[in-house]
């Protein structure tokens, strides 16, 4: 059960009153929680920690527990009140106590429709965190040249989500390379179409996606980042294949070592469910909010169909021109220190085919054109990562809590 509620209820207050309203309140709110009433003894081993202030008076309960929640959890406080028998006025000077003291908390009070919903929320984002909790990242060859201010604050990055980021040699993904096998587990001639290098190539793509499973599975990892121009010259290929096949399994796998790219993919994957598309945009219309994204790959079950062609800088390889379906969509972006993110929610209009970009190219609306001013004045690297789906709520409460 990732929801557990504990009581706080004052001794001057009438207990059958009490349990009648209690009832009655638990019965509003449309939850699946484990009830633990007033036994705080595993307070902090659920995904989600909820105090019920029943009644007031029950400040001194809780400085009494106080020192002891605090060293069993580094979670926020929330407190649920129906806001019967004084029980708000109590949790208002519960709260005020605990910003005194340097701790973060929250009043969770409301219609039960209010109270639903935020608990769900939290309930996404405390169990995000709770999986994000111990992940280990690959970084394949350090990020390329040109990200300047593509890289990360390992030390924050540990500290704040707990999620370990692991060097790898590219010269190990090398010899990797050279030691695996030439074939696919999935049929891709078919997308073959404006190809204008050899099928062949797919056999050298292949070798990188089992590589790449390699490196993941000799460190444990749920997501890496490639240095993959490097394989332009020593391989005479592209990763772009491996990574959206890879992403399409669920593990995240970004481009050119953008590490701050990883991380927005992995908290976004953790939280959402969903894997995005690393891109950077193209082409930006500040009057209309319309914004091309493009880039050579994309996670291959966020499309409707693809097709293969080359890399586009380059003109070698394997690179991957999707198309994916019009409709809701997220931009989402962590800064290397963790503490900026952007978050915008827009429309996919459709997917194009210019000549002069990267192979998949997405046409979004921004639906506040005013956030435009962001990619001009402070953005967050050139990459950023698209979702399907409206996701701006759970984005926002979990940086707002664990990131910034």
């Amino acid at each position: 059960m990732s929801i557990a509620i504990y009581t706080l209820t004052s001794a001057l207050h009438d207990e059958e009153a009490v349990s009648k309203s209690t009832h009655e309140f638990r019965d509003s709110l449309h939850l699946d929680f484990e009830w633990k009433g007033a036994d705080f003894i595993d307070y902090g081993k659920s995904p989600l920690n909820i105090i019920y202030v029943r009644t007031g008076g029950t400040e001194g309960l809780f400085l009494q527990l106080f020192d002891e929640l605090r060293q069993r959890s580094h979670h926020p406080f929330y407190f649920l009140t129906s806001g019967k028998s004084n029980s708000l006025a109590a949790s208002m000077e519960i709260l005020s106590f605990l910003r005194q003291k340097g701790c973060e908390g929250e009043i969770i009070h409301g219609t039960s429709q209010y109270i639903t919903h935020r608990i769900q929320l939290l309930e996404r984002v405390e169990k995000a965190y709770h999986s994000l909790s111990g992940c280990r990242l690959g970084i394949i060859g350090q990020p390329s040249d040109w990200l300047i201010a593509s890289h990360a604050d390992k030390q924050k990055v540990f500290e704040q989500l707990n999620i370990e980021l692991v060097d790898v040699p590219m010269e190990e993904l090398l010899t990797a390379i050279d030691r695996a096998p030439e074939t696919l587990p999935i049929n891709l001639k078919p997308q073959i179409s404006h190809y204008k290098s050899q099928a062949s190539n797919l056999k050298g793509a292949a070798q990188i996606y089992h590589a790449l499973k390699t490196i993941v599975e000799k460190y444990h990892l749920a997501g890496l980042t490639l240095r993959c121009f490097d394989l332009l010259t020593s391989v005479h290929n592209t990763g772009c294949l491996a990574l959206a096949m890879l992403n399409a399994e669920g593990i995240v796998a970004g481009c050119e070592g953008d590490v701050p790219a990883m991380l927005s993919m992995k908290v976004a994957q953790v939280i959402t469910g969903t894997m995005g598309f690393q891109a950077n945009p193209a082409n930006i219309n500040t009057v209309s909010g319309h914004i091309i994204f493009a880039h050579c790959t994309i996670p291959l079950n966020m499309v409707e169909r693809f097709e293969l062609d080359t890399h586009f800088e380059s003109g070698i390889g394997v690179g991957i021109r999707g198309y994916v379906p019009p409709g809701p969509v997220t931009i989402f972006k962590l800064s290397g220190d963790l503490s900026r993110s952007f978050i915008a929610e827009g429309s996919l209009i459709e997917c194009q085919d210019k000549p002069d970009l990267c192979r998949t190219q997405l046409l979004v609306q921004l639906a506040d054109h005013s956030q435009t001013s962001y990619f001009f004045s402070h953005p967050i690297g050139n990459h950023h990562i698209i979702l399907p789906g409206h996701h701006k709520d759970v984005l926002e409460q979990l940086c707002t809590k664990y990131i910034q």
